[in-house]
Order: C-alpha cells, then structure tokens, then sequence
C-alpha cells in the first residue's frame, strides 16, 4: 500500500474521556477527605476498612495479574508492618509516622524471601508464600516481647482525643490507598509497566526480547510486599492491638484473591470494583452467619466460570472506558 492510500492513525495513551475521570477522580478525593467532618465515626470506620482492603487488592492484583505469581502467603507483611508499628510505639514514636516506616520494613524483608520463593513456579509458589507467612507467625508466638499468642495493645495513642484518632486514621488509609493506586498506575505506564504485561501475556516470549524476568519478579513482589505491610500498620492503628492469629490469618489472602477475581484481574481499576463488591455483599449478608460465606463463595465460582475478566472487564469493554490508561488507543487521525 502506498504512502498516499495508507491510512492515518493516531495513537495516544488516553483519551479526552479519561481526563475527565482523572478530574471526576481529584474531585472524588477532596471530597473523602472532608468526609470526617460531616459522618459519624461508624462511617469512617467502614470507609478505614475499605480502603484498606483496596491496598491489599490492588498490590495482588499487581502481583498476580501482570507479573503472574499467585501468592496465598501476603499476610506474612500484613504481620511484619503491623508488629513493626507496635515496635517503633513502643520506642516513643507515633503510630501515625511509624506507618510509612511499617511498610519500608516489610519491603526490606521481603527481599531475602524473594529470593527463596521466586525459583518456585505455580501451586510450589504459592504454597512457598504460605509456609513464609505461617513461619512469620509461629515467630511471633515465640516472642514474648510482641505478646506470643495473647496478642499486643498499641501505645502512643492513649492520650489522644478519640474522634482525633478516628480521623487521622482515616485520613492516613486514604493517603495510604491513594497512593498505592497512583504509584501502581505509574508504575505500569512505565517501561517497566510494558515489562510486567509482556511478563502476564508470554513469559517466554517476554525473555526472548530481553525483559528480565527475575528482576521484575523481584521488584513486583517488594513492592507487594510494602503494600500489604502498609494495610497492616493501619489494621494495628485502626483496631489499637495486633494478635499473630488473626494478622497471619489465610484468610487475608482470600479476601485479596475474591477482590481481584471479581473486579478483573490484570486492570488498575478492577481491585477498586471488586473491593465495592466484596463490602456490597458484606454489608448485606453479615447478619446471615455462614450463609454470608456460602454467597461470598458462590459469587466468586460463579464469576470465574462466567465472567472471567471480572466486572470492570464487562464495564470497560462495553463502554470502551479506562480510568486508568496504562496501554494505548489506536483511532483514526480525523
């Protein structure tokens, strides 16, 4: 085809519409800052739980989605930020500054395990990451200093007015989950970004083009790693104690794998659905004991079989919409 008959295109990395999400998106921002001063503190309870979930969900999500490594074991730095922050109270700093530092201390351990884990592949990944966070805990059992199995209270707090506390804690989990969904999207509009995709749609493939599979492994999973440790120095901050049982409970791993599945994994903005989902059927279904779970379960086989991209894979397409653009639009240059 000749240079004259061949047709123009234009390639961009957004549309006019995503610019109007991401001022809809700074709107929606100022306005959950300001939600302390207008809702009781049983609502910001429940939006510090959301928000928190959310972290988790979107740093699986990266974790598994793009770089294709399925943890069940993510719980081990939900521990290691919660108990760093009960430490470093404990030493005279506040809760509140200790909880950037709880998140820098289950980045830095999650390196040596990194390299432990990531020579697995598949169900031994996975089941590596497990016998982590279960080691993590039989730890801290063993450690009377981090109360062993009777658990530990939070102290720096004490002196503080409540509804003080209660809204710098919420303030701390949004800052916390709006960073993590910012720093997720730029990371995947970064060179590194197209590393992880090429990762998720063809290992091999992704190899033989020069993409380093071990060192983008490693950094997805420390950055992982730091997000949960994130979410758990806000669960210690938020409930003012930790017991090992419950912060390295499975149970975490379900609630970030069901996030993930639901919403769609592989997107930014499916974690943010699935999240919306999940605190839907909760709300809804708390009252009705097992049941809850028996629906909670029921939902995630049926969306699996049915809908495999998730919800945001039906919204997305439907209405050709990304919130968060991290690949590119092909259309026509007229």
């Amino acid at each position: 085809m000749s240079e004259s008959t061949a047709p123009s295109v234009r390639v961009s990395r957004s549309r006019r519409s995503s610019i109007w999400m991401l001022v809809a998106g700074v709107v929606l921002l100022a306005a959950l800052a300001s939600l302390p001063y207008v809702v009781y503190a049983n609502v910001t309870d429940l939006f510090v739980n959301f928000f928190i979930l959310l972290t988790l969900g979107v740093t699986w999500n990266l974790l598994a989605g793009y770089a294709g490594l399925v943890s069940v074991g993510q719980q081990a730095y939900i521990g290691v930020g919660a108990y760093a922050v009960l430490v470093l109270a404990g030493d005279g700093m506040s809760p509140f500054l200790a909880i950037p530092l709880g998140a820098l201390t289950a980045a830095i351990v999650s390196i040596p395990v990194s390299f432990i884990v990531l020579h697995l592949r598949g169900a031994y990944f996975a089941i590596a990451t497990w016998v982590v966070a279960e080691s993590f805990r039989l730890a801290v059992l063993r450690a009377p200093s981090l109360g062993g199995g009777t658990g530990a209270t939070l102290y720096g707090l004490a002196g503080v007015d409540p509804a003080v506390r209660e809204a710098f804690t919420y303030w701390a989990a949004l800052a916390v989950a709006a960073a993590t969904l910012i720093g997720c999207y730029v990371l995947l509009r970064t060179r590194f970004g197209l590393d992880l995709t090429a990762i998720r749609d063809n290992e091999v493939g992704a190899r033989s083009v020069g993409v380093r599979i071990m060192q983008a492994k490693r950094i997805v999973y420390v950055v992982a790693a730091a997000g949960a440790g994130a979410a758990g120095a806000l669960l210690i901050v938020s409930q003012l104690n930790v017991q090992a049982a419950s912060i390295f409970s499975v149970q975490w791993s379900a609630y970030m794998i069901f996030v993930a599945l639901i919403g769609g994994i592989g997107t930014v903005e499916g974690p943010i659905l699935g999240t919306l989902a999940f605190f839907l059927l909760q709300q809804s279904l708390a009252e009705r004991g097992a049941w809850y779970l028996i629906v909670v379960g029921a939902v995630a086989v049926l969306m699996a079989m049915f809908v495999p991209r998730g919800l945001w894979g039906l919204v997305g397409d439907r209405f050709r919409l990304r919130l968060f653009p991290t690949g590119y639009w092909v259309r026509p240059a007229r």
